[in-house]
Order: structure tokens, then sequence, then C-alpha cells
């Protein structure tokens, strides 16, 4: 991620604003013009300084959660993420080291939901013991 002049950073930092200005708004803001900073865009896409575009939902203003969980080691842990990304209320599943062997980010519209999504979790084959925080501020 290098070549990361002022210009893209201010790009960079209306994008993480909202992902859904369009390039004539941003041009506006920027002073330059649409095809400019389309291009400049797609080059820092190239460049992996952008890695992805996000959604916020409803869900994001409800309840979120860190699950940790410990794989019986009879059952691989890829097997086990794997069906953790197919179920509702999974939004990210990290494969860590340490203690626990998977990280989940549980989302639902409130604690109950939340309750309900781990409650899946733990009926998983493989799944040993959890160990679920309450997310409480996300900072940004």
């Amino acid at each position: 991620m290098t070549d990361i002049d002022a210009m893209d950073r201010k790009i960079l930092s209306l994008l993480k604003e909202n992902s859904r200005r369009s390039f004539v708004n941003i041009a506006n803001v920027v002073s330059l013009s649409e095809p400019a900073v389309r291009r400049r865009i797609k080059n820092l896409i190239d460049r992996g300084a952008i890695s992805r575009f996000t959604v916020e939902t409803d869900v994001d203003k409800g309840a979120s959660a860190i699950t940790l969980l410990s794989i019986n080691p009879s059952i691989p842990t890829p097997e086990i993420s794997n069906k953790l990304l197919t179920m509702t209320g999974v939004n990210v599943v990290y494969e860590i080291t340490g203690q626990y062997d998977i990280a989940v980010i549980v989302s639902g519209s409130n604690i109950a939901t939340i309750n309900k999504c781990i409650d899946d979790i733990r009926q998983i084959d493989g799944v040993g013991n959890t160990n679920t925080v309450i997310i409480l501020k996300i900072l940004r």
C-alpha cells in the first residue's frame, strides 16, 4: 500500500464516512474531475488500499457479541468454520491461536437473538466450550 498521497487519503476518508458516495460527489468535495476520482479509486483498489466495501444494516444498531469456541480435535476446524458461515446471525468467523480455536462475531436485533444464535452454535457437532462477550460499543 505505497504511494498514498494526501488526495488519496481525502478520498479514503470520504468513502469511510459513506462508501455509497458517487464519484461526482467525491470529485466536487476534493476538487477533482469525476474521471480522476474514478481512476484514483480504481488504483486504490488495485493496490490493496481498499480491500472491500461494506454495508451497515439495522443489525448494526442492534446487539453484537464475540463468541470464542473450542473445537474437538477430532473434527477439522475449517469444517466447523464453514458451518458457522452459513448460520443466520454469524457475521465473521476467525480461526485463531491460543486457548480457543475460533472467534465468531454474532449480530442480531437484540440480546435474545444473539442468545439463540449462540445456542445454535453450541449444537454443532465438534463445538466444545464457548465464551461469549457482548459488544457494548464499536469505535471506527
